[in-house]
């Protein structure tokens, strides 16, 4: 909303005053502002309000959210003290160009906006919450701020960005009576004409969340006159969108390309982007595929160059949708092309996109490597210069910027190549993954969006690309899955086969042999590929599968040494505080299993805690949790296993710290409740337990897609680490499985069980 509301609304709501760090706000020089007022506060030991409300903007504007919460809640705290000023009268006088020789007079009439900030905290926060997707909070924190201010002449600019906080909100939330009731109530505020441009694009920009392009179209043809060159260009890109969206497809390309001229298009990434995507799919239309893939790699570029989101909400209002969606018409493209060997490289892409942005924010990574302070400095240096790159300051050498990004990504991936693959946008090539797929196996990775679904196959130094249907693809999943847990009927069969045909009978005749590597992606992560049944018998019967995150990670996997110690550290039935949480078998499963392996140790009950993990976890060969599973589905981060508390811990082991954990340990398997499981979006936003498992160090990790019978899974456990002692992981666990199959031969009891990384 920074851009969307520059101009005279950035000029007179974030720089109520205008000292010198409040210019550098007004050129978007948010960095430096960040940087002057975290001095100022270190030096004097004085946070307040009117240090603390440029730096929470800054914040705001540079998208460090775990930064500006905690200084909205400061901000607050000084506010309910009575310190509410966040510019002062003196500091005003003479300082907004706009408002000629008189603005002293101007700030008298507008107390509550300059130098009132009780609003301010909500505000900030409504619009944060709105950038992360949280539209429920962002309509709660809009609505405090619709309270607090009375609706005098000025206030009104702050009630225009309420209403265009709440209408977005309400539309990405798909609340479209809300939606109208809002836009229409923003649409009848008064504003100085200097403001309507403000006000065309707020309106455009609620109808575009809508997707209701004729509304969007007439609200920024109205009059209204851009002051500078973002508002510029924010209007023009609206405009053309508009256009094609609505059929006018040749004036909407006259209007693109003309942007796409103007030099200083390449410096708003957020805008960039979309432009070259939309130039994309208009040469698609046109039937030029070789110009439309062409437009589509360079936005994917544009969109590969920051770590993060672009730093913007442009791509939360309906414009794209998300960046994937550059990923999916680039891959089509390809495909159509026939260029296979390019598209898979892009599928790798989109996946590594996914994760990457879904641990932006994180910092702590655990490292790996001699060179630990190096590693350190590299990684810093890599958000330091993205962070450069993002901001919009004129003072700024792009390419300049550019070449220190590209520097500092090469000692990143030089260094830490494990952890430049979380931080920044990286695939393998073909030639490299097929000299790391061992002989006996064949790679098979899925990738699908609407109704596109492709299959690549990696044997034997060839790939073959097969175009499936995925057309109501999670609906049959989500039927198959609830069939499958109603464990007293046989109906999942039906829906067994019918999965069977269409993601896996397609490609068999190219399947010569029966190790699987099977790589994911959307709601593939929750179908048991084992249980899927060609009539005769299941996959399981036939072939030997492991699982992969991506083709890519199987790199790291080969890097990895196997512990040199023994036994089994195991986890079992932790005391969660309440009698029904408790898992009777699981007790019974940690002791029986600790007999198969010397050197064992077990812990149960108020035993089992975080704290014990880290002091032994990297003394034993293999790490057996046999507790519950917690998934979260809106925050993946925090999706956890359930431990026992202690004095330092609250027993949630979730898939943030894991990423911060060192193993040094060949085996994780997680005996549990829905431990398996990974949030389905629009990429493949795999940050489950199992891929922070192996960030940490583990080589493989055995889990579950469901809630398990807490009886067959002991049973299969203990097989499970009786076959170790003869066979490799992979095939351990399908004997385990086969065996559990004969005596309870429904796949509720023995599918929910995969092996994802190595096999040996």
């Amino acid at each position: 909303m920074y851009r969307l509301f520059s101009g005279v609304l950035i000029l007179i709501i974030l720089s109520g005053c205008a000292t010198e760090r409040e210019q550098f706000i007004y050129s978007a020089n948010y960095a430096e502002v960040q940087k002057r007022v975290e001095a100022e506060i270190r030096q004097t030991g004085v946070a307040d309000s009117a240090k603390l409300r440029p730096l929470c903007d800054a914040y705001a504007a540079l998208k460090r959210y775990d930064r500006l919460f905690e200084c909205c809640d400061r901000l607050e705290a000084n506010i309910r003290r009575g310190d509410r000023h966040g510019v002062s009268l003196d500091d005003t006088a003479g300082s907004i160009p706009f408002l000629g020789d008189a603005p002293r007079e101007m700030y008298a009439r507008m107390p509550h906006v300059y130098w009132d900030i009780s609003s301010w905290p909500s505000l900030l926060r409504s619009q944060a919450y709105l950038e992360l997707g949280q539209y429920e909070k962002a309509i709660e924190e809009a609505k405090k701020v619709y309270v607090m201010v009375p609706m005098t002449d000025m206030e009104r600019i702050i009630q225009m960005r309420v209403y265009s906080i709440l209408g977005l909100a309400y539309a990405l939330k798909g609340d479209r009576e809300n939606t109208y009731k809002v836009a229409a109530r923003l649409d009848k505020i008064r504003l100085p004409s200097v403001l309507k441009i403000d006000q065309n694009i707020a309106l455009a920009r609620i109808y575009l969340g809508l997707g209701d392009f004729p509304r969007a179209l007439d609200a920024i043809k109205r009059e209204g006159n851009a002051l500078h060159t973002f508002q510029e260009f924010h209007q023009q890109f609206m405009l053309n969108k508009c256009l094609l969206e609505t059929g006018s497809v040749e004036e909407a390309k006259r209007g693109y390309d003309a942007l796409l001229k103007i030099p200083q298009m390449k410096d708003s990434g957020e805008l960039y982007w979309i432009i070259l995507f939309d130039r994309g799919r208009i040469a698609e239309k046109e039937g030029d595929v070789s110009n439309a893939v062409m437009f589509y790699r360079q936005a994917v570029d544009v969109i590969e160059q920051a770590r993060a989101s672009i730093h913007t909400d442009a791509n939360k209002i309906g414009f794209v949708g998300d960046k994937q969606a550059v990923y999916h018409y680039l891959i089509v493209a390809l495909f159509k092309n026939g260029q296979y060997e390019k598209a898979f490289e892009y599928v790798e892409r989109a996946k590594a996109r996914a994760l990457v942005d879904m641990l932006a924010a994180k910092k702590d990574f655990a490292l790996k490597g001699v060179a630990e302070q190096d590693i350190r400095t590299a990684l810093a240096m890599n958000e330091t210069a993205e962070d450069e790159a993002i901001i919009q300051d004129i003072s700024i050498d792009k390419n300049k910027t550019r070449s220190i990004q590209i520097k500092t990504r090469e000692d990143l991936r030089a260094k830490a190549p494990e952890l430049a693959s979380l931080v920044t946008v990286t695939s393998q090539p073909i030639a490299e993954l097929q000299a790391i797929i061992p002989k006996e196996e064949t790679l098979i990775e899925y990738y699908y969006r609407d109704k596109d679904m492709y299959a690549f196959i990696l044997s034997e130094g060839k790939l073959r690309a097969i175009k499936l249907d995925s057309k109501g693809l999670t609906e049959d999943i989500q039927v198959f899955r609830k069939l499958i847990e109603t464990h007293t009927s046989t109906q999942f069969l039906d829906m067994s086969g019918k999965l069977y045909k269409r993601i896996f009978q397609p490609m068999e005749s190219a399947l010569t042999k029966k190790n699987l590597i099977i790589v994911s992606h959307g709601a593939l992560h929750y179908l048991p590929i084992n249980a899927l049944h060609d009539g005769n018998g299941y996959l399981i019967d036939r072939y030997s599968i492991r699982m992969m995150p991506s083709a890519s990670a199987m790199k790291y996997l080969g890097e990895k040494k196997a512990a040199k110690k023994e036994g089994i550290l195991i986890f079992g039935n932790p005391d969660l505080g309440d009698p029904k949480h408790d898992l009777e078998y699981a007790q019974r499963e940690a002791q029986e299993i600790a007999g198969i392996s010397p050197n064992s140790k077990v812990l149960v009950r108020k035993e089992a805690t975080e704290g014990a993990l880290r002091k032994y976890c990297n003394d034993y060969r293999y790490l057996h949790f046999a507790t519950h599973g917690q998934f979260s589905p809106e925050t993946p981060l925090k999706s956890a296993l359930l431990l026992a508390p202690d004095a330092k811990s609250n027993g949630m082991l979730t898939v943030d710290k894991l990423y911060s954990l060192n193993l040094a340990t060949d085996l994780v398997t997680l005996s549990a409740c829905e431990t398996g499981l990974s949030k389905i979006a629009n990429g493949d936003d795999l940050v489950g337990l199992t891929r922070g498992f192996l960030y940490a160090g583990s080589s493989s990790i055995v889990a579950s897609l469901w809630k398990v019978d807490d009886l067959a899974t002991s049973q299969l456990m203990t097989r499970f680490y009786t076959e170790l002692s003869n066979t490799n992981k992979r095939e351990a666990l399908r004997k385990a499985q086969l065996e559990t199959k004969k005596k309870y031969p429904h796949p509720y009891y023995w599918a929910a069980f995969q092996l994802t990384g190595s096999a040996d």
